[in-house]
């Protein structure tokens, strides 16, 4: 008997199969005749609430796209406006700066390096060059 008892207080959640169960159930038979017109009677005010307020929504809309359009606003310019007035908004964030002087540092850093490396090799090529033409003009130097 508890075992029974305990099933009809059962805490956990539905499961799929219990779902569709409970979806599946046909409750219209315990319902009164006068329940099921009440029923449906509200169902058809909901139904014509919910077309009405697609039409007010609908009407509202139209009437927004229409002021837009006096005052000159379209797409593409809210676009622009909003794409501009984010790209400020970045580069005045703390974040930005931050990460912008990092970068720049960065880069003079590296301009640097390069520049020492390349200044490097041209003087390796250059005692190269001088090592080539050294050993060129001494004969007694190439038959060793």
């Amino acid at each position: 008997m508890e075992a029974q008892a305990q099933g009809l207080l059962e805490t956990e959640p539905l499961q799929g199969r219990d779902e569709d169960t409970v979806a599946s159930a046909d409750f219209s038979s315990m319902l009164s005749e006068e329940e099921r017109e009440e029923l449906k009677a509200e169902l058809v005010q909901l139904e014509d609430e919910i077309t009405t307020l697609r039409q007010v929504l609908s009407a509202k809309e139209r009437h927004l796209v229409e002021i837009k359009q006096k005052l000159g606003m379209n797409l593409m310019n809210e676009l622009k406006q909003n794409f501009s007035r984010s790209w400020h908004d970045m580069q005045t964030s703390t974040a930005y700066k931050k990460t912008h002087e990092t970068l720049s540092h960065a880069g003079q850093k590296a301009t640097a390096a390069f520049s020492n490396v390349g200044t490097a090799i041209s003087k390796k090529f250059g005692d190269m060059s001088y090592s080539i033409r050294h050993s060129i003009s001494m004969p007694a130097m190439r038959r060793k």
